[in-house]
């Protein structure tokens, strides 16, 4: 039965970012246009002003993402988007948003790389500047989608889990899935999850902006509500002013790792197709599962038995799916648009348990599923 209010779209991606943002709330978006994540800005400035929210078109990245952080501090919920050039120059801020503690969502189409690269070609190669472009040890939350629906449902998480656990969050799609088109069944708002960040309860004098709590998240006032607030980018106490005590600098990035670390099974997302019996198990995340999922189906009507595993969360890295499946199959095959990042963490977790191989492309197009299908014939 559809639920009053829910519509059935054809939309790009990119656009489903858009309707996701507006659903869960998003009332800032600060940016700057970059191919391939350009139809973001433009969706976001039509319909943001229209429910009274904020767009602003920034100077540069870096200027964006700052506003967005600002916002934030000030109750909103607040989101940028860019592509890769745009990405690096974020990285200083998405250090800032981590140890102070400041909901954001930052969603990178990525394109092929480094520097100006191929604009418009798809790629995978800014896995790991997600997970440590920003310098210093930092908790990081970094998701991905394989399809329009999936952005949108992405995009919806992400901020969620900004709020919930006042961290940035990093949505990374390709540019194959911030373009194409496919037809998206978008919810009423009033069905649409909203996680809404802690608020103080207790009087402005006893209010502590960074102190320890049961979950690890320290409750978060606004800008303007009556609560002293002190924000800085060096090691703070519980207050937010800066310290060199040994004892507060261990305790403070103790709980900044700890409150991810406790939400490891809600954060950390696969699926799986036909993964039970498998012998040969393709691991894939974007574009590339999409094209790993045809290729599965293939090898399976010729009675070989392949299987998926496709990441919906990069970071933390999903290792508890890998525990799972790792002694059951002969061999995991990593596929993705870059040469090996994912692959190299795959060969750390699973530790020669069971054979890790893979198969990339790093020249701007994409890994057809009669490519992978024929690589893993060699292998079942």
């Amino acid at each position: 039965m559809r639920r009053a209010g829910a519509r059935e779209l054809l939309l790009q991606g990119n656009e489903a970012v858009v309707e996701a943002a507006l659903a869960v709330g998003c009332t800032f978006y600060a940016g700057y246009p970059i191919t391939p994540s350009t139809e973001i800005a433009e969706g976001m400035a039509a319909r943001l002003p229209a429910i009274g929210g904020t767009f602003v078109q920034m100077e540069d990245e870096i200027a964006s993402l700052a506003a967005c952080l600002g916002a934030s501090l000030a109750g909103a919920k607040a989101m940028t988007a860019t592509s890769g050039p745009g990405f690096s120059l974020m990285q200083e801020l998405v250090g800032y948003a981590a140890i102070a503690e400041i909901p954001v969502v930052l969603v990178n189409v990525m394109r092929y790389g480094p520097s100006t690269g191929l604009p418009t070609s798809p790629a995978q190669g800014d896995v790991m500047q997600a997970r440590w472009g920003t310098h210093g040890d930092h908790p990081i939350v970094v998701l991905t989608a394989s399809s329009v629906g999936g952005a949108f449902d992405a995009t919806v998480r992400a901020f969620n889990l900004a709020e919930k656990y006042r961290n940035p969050v990093i949505l990374l799609l390709d540019e194959v899935v911030g373009h194409m088109r496919e037809k998206v069944r978008i919810p009423d708002s009033r069905s649409v999850e909203r996680v809404e960040r802690i608020r103080p309860s207790m009087p402005p004098e006893w209010y502590a902006p960074y102190e320890e709590t049961n979950t690890g998240v320290p409750p978060m006032a606004a800008f303007g509500e009556g609560y002293r607030y002190h924000v800085t980018g060096l090691v703070h106490d519980r207050m937010g002013f800066p310290t060199q005590k040994k004892s507060e600098i261990v305790e403070g990035m103790d709980r900044l790792f700890r409150k991810i670390e406790r939400g490891f099974r809600e954060i950390c997302r696969t699926e799986t197709l036909q993964a039970d019996d498998a012998r040969v198990l393709v691991v894939a995340y974007g574009s590339v599962a999409r094209s790993a999922r045809q290729a599965v189906a293939d090898l399976r009507s010729q009675g070989k038995p392949a299987g998926l595993l496709e990441l919906h969360t990069l970071w933390p890295f999903p290792r508890a799916a890998f525990e799972r499946l790792v002694d059951r199959v002969d061999a995991m095959v990593v596929c993705e648009l870059n040469r090996g990042q994912v692959y190299r963490e795959v060969l750390r977790v699973v530790r020669g348990r069971c054979e890790v191989r893979k198969l990339t492309r790093n020249d701007g197009e994409l890994l057809s599923p009669a490519e992978i299908a024929k690589g893993l014939r060699e292998w079942i």
